[in-house]
């Protein structure tokens, strides 16, 4: 586990640091909130469900305390293929050893996707209710019955109605989690924000691009493989990294999808990924995208794997 990999240091008097789950079902905003929290973007948003796919790890040192988030997939209950396999075993393992969980839901909603992610809750890990988008619920007076009933089906030890936008709500949070969080020494250097590699989180600046430009028609078990990674010497910048990344589809037809007509799509997807990623590494970026099918990949366990799933 994270912590076990990580030797406690000497560590000031009185640091706090823990590790924080952040689980709710698909497109609840899970990965705004973690991008929030962290203060960078280390996890990809989407308007499309199912793309986070990791264990990503945000990290966040404030004053003496060191919060360790812990992104999860959205748990998925539609579809039984190895991938969904997989993210599923992904999420039971990131809240079983944790030091709080926060269990985002839409504010004023409750759902039976929602229903299945709480089912899966230990007891005695203290879990905090996060009443995301609250910004969306034009009348307060609503929400009291559905706090209510939400408290009868588990017995949350805070309710933080929140909008993942707004800073004030945000600060306000990280006030709350961290009298939950153990007195120990940090794990991570202070200016630290993901355990990610630099090469991970390319893949996933991609991914989400392709996402953005493919609307819902391509299925989300398009993935995006880096094959290149070389940083070169320049004199121009201070680094220049030439990468070569490889989108995943299932079909002839997807792939059309994605280059778009006279590569147009492609192009784009290329061009913000490049952008992206020149401000998250503070380089110059070289970067060439291609697109190759790979029919059932998402059912093959093997390739699954191969492609960096757990």
């Amino acid at each position: 586990m994270l912590s076990a990999a990580r030797p406690a240091g000497a560590g000031a008097e009185g640091q706090r640091c823990g590790l924080i789950a952040i689980v709710g079902k698909p497109n609840v905003g899970k990965s705004t909130l973690m991008n929030a929290l962290v203060g960078q973007k280390v996890s990809i948003t989407s308007r499309k469900a199912q793309t986070t796919r990791h264990r990503i790890t945000g990290i966040r040192t404030r004053g003496q305390t060191q919060f360790v988030f812990v992104d999860t997939p959205g748990f998925q209950t539609k579809h039984s293929t190895a991938l969904n396999k997989s993210l599923n075993k992904t999420v039971m393992g990131a809240i079983g050893d944790v030091d709080l969980i926060l269990f985002v839901v839409e504010a004023g909603s409750f759902t039976l996707a929602d229903a299945k992610v709480l089912s899966l809750f230990k007891p005695g890990i203290p879990t905090l209710l996060i009443a995301n988008k609250l910004d969306t619920v034009h009348r307060r007076a609503e929400i009291a019955p559905w706090l209510k009933g939400m408290q009868e089906r588990h017995p949350f030890a805070e309710f933080v109605p929140m909008s993942a936008k707004n800073r004030g709500d945000i600060e306000r949070l990280f006030g709350i989690c961290e009298k939950y969080l153990p007195e120990q020494p940090w794990w991570y250097a202070e200016d630290e924000l993901t355990d990610r590699s630099e090469k991970f989180l390319a893949s996933e600046t991609v991914r989400e691009k392709l996402f953005r430009f493919t609307g819902d028609e391509l299925p989300y078990t398009s993935t995006v493989v880096i094959d290149k990674w070389d940083e070169e010497k320049s004199k121009q910048h201070k680094r220049f990294l030439r990468i070569a990344a490889t989108i995943v589809v299932e079909r002839d037809g997807h792939k059309a999808m994605v280059i778009g007509e006279k590569g147009e799509r492609l192009k784009r997807i290329s061009t913000e990924a490049r952008q992206e990623l020149e401000k998250l590494m503070d380089a110059k970026v070289f970067l060439e995208v291609w697109v190759k099918v790979r029919s059932g990949w998402a059912d093959d366990e093997a390739r699954v794997r191969s492609f960096g799933y757990e």
